[in-house]
């Protein structure tokens, strides 16, 4: 059974990692003409790393990487409001979360995936089911591509599933974000720290990626679809975050402004079915979730290890791997849509602050990291 996998992201090349190392023919389309060293960080909690583990690339991952081992929600001027340390977390799992460079990670994977099955420049224009029962793809420049089953990873504004199900729309959170790596080295008593610090209806988030980079995002309520005048976002967020703790202002001035990169806050609205006959969409094209959780790209790479080792054990061609394969991952992934959708809310509420401050200072530590260890649980296929 041969497998078209459409969108070579961090979910798409996990996909095609893993069929790789189950023997499951695939070919992964890409739709950029070349891979460029773009994107900002992305923090890999337990439950993707045991992924990476499974298909051997753990090791890489964690030579190229920063170990976070605090997780602390701030005030402005960094005194904490919720601090939870990770050494019970890496106790249980061998390891906590990891820091990287988005681009760094990407070809970390590619080096795994032979190149004769990488096809760039393959923009995904249409699919058609044909009488034979296989599906085949139409790519924008014309050329085409047959196979069994049909894959969409293509990110939140997945064509795959505006086809599939037209119905599907996103959601705008009301929030826009600002992200960017900043050549800064953090002081050596917060290096392994990810902090979120909440101001007024605005928020700042830093962690070390790597020696003398500091991944960083500012969010703030805006109207959909604005964008920075030319030249000015730098000035535009030192404004903004004046007020924060003097690091801020360090770590964004030691940030090119070219290197920034301004993009509005959605998600998908959940839909109830991610698959039709032979497509089945994962990652951000079947459940886009907002990034307050950190757990986007970790749930399609879980996407990845489920849908490999079900295809892998499936006894039969017939059977109906798909519907397996949501069954088992769409109440977690539901659930993390809905908590992220809240969570990034109620950081921005403009009255209850003090409240809501006073409520998050005294959750129980235990409580927290039982739910997070639930969350970076991953089924064992024997």
């Amino acid at each position: 059974m041969k497998y078209a996998i459409i969108g070579a992201g961090i979910g798409g090349l996990t996909t095609a990692l893993a069929f790789e190392r189950k023997g499951i023919d695939y070919q992964l389309y890409e739709r950029v003409p070349e891979f460029l060293e773009v994107g900002a960080g992305i923090w890999l909690a337990p439950n993707a790393l045991q992924v990476f583990e499974h298909l051997g690339v753990l090791d890489q991952i964690s030579a190229n990487s920063s170990e976070i081992n605090r997780i602390t929600i701030g005030h402005p001027d960094m005194r904490p409001i919720s601090d939870n340390p990770q050494d019970n977390i890496k106790q249980l799992f061998g390891y906590t979360s990891k820091a990287i460079h988005r681009a760094k990670l990407q070809a970390l994977l590619l080096k795994e995936i032979p190149e004769h099955k990488i096809h760039l420049g393959k923009s995904f224009q249409a699919f058609e089911q044909l009488s034979t029962g296989k599906v085949q793809v139409t790519f924008e420049d014309q050329s085409q591509a047959t196979a069994d089953h049909l894959i969409a990873a293509d990110g939140v504004n997945s064509k795959v599933r505006q086809q599939l199900f037209p119905a599907s729309k996103t959601r705008y959170t009301g929030q826009t974000c600002w992200r960017g790596v900043s050549a800064f080295e953090l002081p050596d008593a917060i290096k392994g720290r990810v902090y979120e610090l909440w101001g007024d209806q605005v928020r700042f988030g830093f962690s070390r990626i790597a020696a003398g980079q500091v991944y960083w995002f500012a969010v703030a309520l805006d109207q959909a679809g604005q964008k920075d005048a030319p030249g000015t976002t730098q000035q535009k967020l030192l404004r903004m975050y004046a007020d924060f703790n003097p690091l801020i202002k360090q770590i964004i001035q030691a940030t090119p402004q070219a290197r920034m990169m301004r993009n509005d806050i959605i998600d998908l609205k959940p839909i109830r079915q991610w698959h039709q006959g032979n497509i089945c969409l994962i990652g951000d094209a079947g459940h886009a979730t907002t990034p307050n959780m950190g757990q986007g790209g970790a749930q399609a790479i879980e996407d990845a290890y489920y849908l490999s080792n079900l295809i892998a054990k499936a006894k039969n061609p017939q059977q109906n791997v798909f519907a397996d394969f949501q069954k088992r991952r769409q109440k977690k992934v539901n659930g993390i849509v809905s908590q992220s959708w809240t969570t990034g809310k109620m950081a921005h509420w403009k009255y209850g602050q003090g409240i809501r401050n006073f409520i998050l200072s005294k959750a129980p530590k235990k409580l927290i990291e039982q739910k997070m260890i639930e969350m970076y649980q991953i089924d064992e296929f024997v």
